[in-house]
């Protein structure tokens, strides 16, 4: 497992968490102290693969991006992508809500939705938000695109002014139900 490290125009793809620390090191304006190189080692040791920003000042940052490129070129030409390996569904089930809306996975999703629906209230004219549930089963390639197709529905049959929740909180749940036929 190799590192790609990224300070605006300066980058590096080193083989060890040591070299990785170094190159650091010789950018002053990073300021390396230990922990800092604590938190580096922790993460090169870790199992995840997202990279990794660190923040130096505001809006400034540098990134450190785990690795199988042999080289620079390599990396550029993205020839070397560390593909995510198959979950078991206790692993799935603990994974953050935005890794589990990301997941591509073909099949029937059951997503539920509650959100707030614009109606007429009949004997005064006036309109109303209510808070509303809707389910549907959707084909789709993940929970977003569950997500998306369920909301992309509804905006075609309720008013325009109808308020629908964000997909990664808690008024949107959904289930993959399997595989298409």
């Amino acid at each position: 497992m190799n590192l790609y490290l990224r300070y605006f125009d300066r980058e590096t793809l080193v083989t060890t968490v040591d070299e990785a620390i170094d190159f650091l090191a010789n950018i002053s304006e990073i300021g390396m102290d230990a922990v800092l190189e604590k938190d580096i080692r922790d993460y090169v040791a870790s199992d995840v693969f997202y990279p990794k920003r660190y923040k130096i000042r505001p809006r400034v940052y540098f990134i450190i991006i785990k690795t199988d490129a042999a080289n620079m070129q390599d990396f550029k030409d993205k020839k070397a992508v560390h593909s995510a390996p198959t979950l078991s569904v206790r692993e799935r089930n603990a994974m953050p809500v935005v890794a589990k809306l990301n997941e591509e996975r073909y099949g029937w999703y059951e997503g539920m939705l509650d959100f707030k629906r614009v109606l007429l209230v009949p004997g005064t004219g006036k309109f109303q938000y209510r808070d509303t549930r809707f389910v549907a089963r959707v084909k789709a390639e993940s929970g977003i695109d569950c997500y998306n197709r369920i909301v992309e529905h509804l905006q075609e049959r309720v008013d325009e002014r109808s308020q629908f929740p964000s997909a990664k909180g808690k008024n949107f749940k959904f289930t993959y139900l399997g595989m298409v036929k």
